[in-house]
């Protein structure tokens, strides 16, 4: 008898972002791996990102789903709002990147294989072990505030992840379970920091596996002065304030 392949959970986090919704959709669809989902959490884009969503789940009601959000409060609560409804949902797997394009929607079967195969918790998309990079065209300011944004997490928090502000990862579930994703209190990119941060706390293998991470295409980045000043204070908050849950 068949064993039946995890249930995979794709979360895609949207604001404005209409024309690479559909491009990405694709490209998952076209990806080798069984049982594959896409949960898009649209939170009231005015350019209509959440009824190009709906259209998608209305042509592929089995492996398209959306989740409405009435505000917009900020990437951390869209992704554990769309991980608990996939947790809910029965996932094994769930995958968080983003809707710009600028994650490799190829490196998604290697990033489920190392879960599957060699005893990960969780897998990254890292722009930072042997074989990553970056795109060409980065603006060299982002390229030094990424590089030092790694260095600065890992000194105050010791996570010794190449990549540990990265948002192309991949989850057990069960890793999702241990680690209290309801209670997350960080917003904005130090989510990324806040969920590391816990894994590792909590003993879990966390490896990388390299990715080239591309400039989006189409639409603007959600890098704010205000999101940058949150992703700087969150280490301190977190070394001090312990595991947090």
């Amino acid at each position: 008898m068949a064993v039946a392949s995890p249930k995979t959970v794709v979360v895609v986090p949207t604001y404005n972002e209409r024309d690479n919704l559909p491009v990405l959709a694709g490209l998952l669809a076209d990806l080798p791996v069984p049982n594959l989902h896409l949960l898009v959490v649209d939170d009231n884009s005015p350019d209509g990102t959440g009824e190009v969503a709906d259209k998608l789940a209305a042509d592929a009601p089995d492996t398209v789903g959306v989740l409405h959000r009435v505000a917009k409060d900020g990437l951390g609560r869209a992704y554990v709002a769309g991980m608990t409804r996939a947790l809910d949902e029965g996932a094994d797997i769930v995958i968080q990147m983003d809707a710009d394009l600028s994650h490799p929607v190829s490196a998604i079967p290697a990033m489920v294989d190392a879960l599957l195969t060699k005893g990960a918790a969780a897998v990254i998309g890292s722009r930072y072990v042997a074989g990553g990079s970056t795109a060409s065209d980065w603006p060299w300011s982002r390229r030094a505030l990424s590089a030092w944004a790694n260095i600065y997490v890992n000194a105050i928090l010791g996570l010794r992840l190449k990549d540990a502000t990265a948002g192309f990862k991949a989850w057990r579930a069960e890793t999702l379970r241990a680690i209290d994703l309801g209670s997350v209190h960080s917003n904005g990119y130090s989510f990324q920091v806040e969920m590391n941060h816990r894994a590792v706390t909590r003993g879990f293998t966390v490896l990388e596996v390299p990715i080239r991470f591309e400039e989006r295409e189409q639409g603007v980045s959600k890098m704010s002065m205000g999101v940058q000043l949150e992703s700087a204070l969150a280490p301190w908050k977190l070394r001090f304030g312990g595991k947090r849950g």
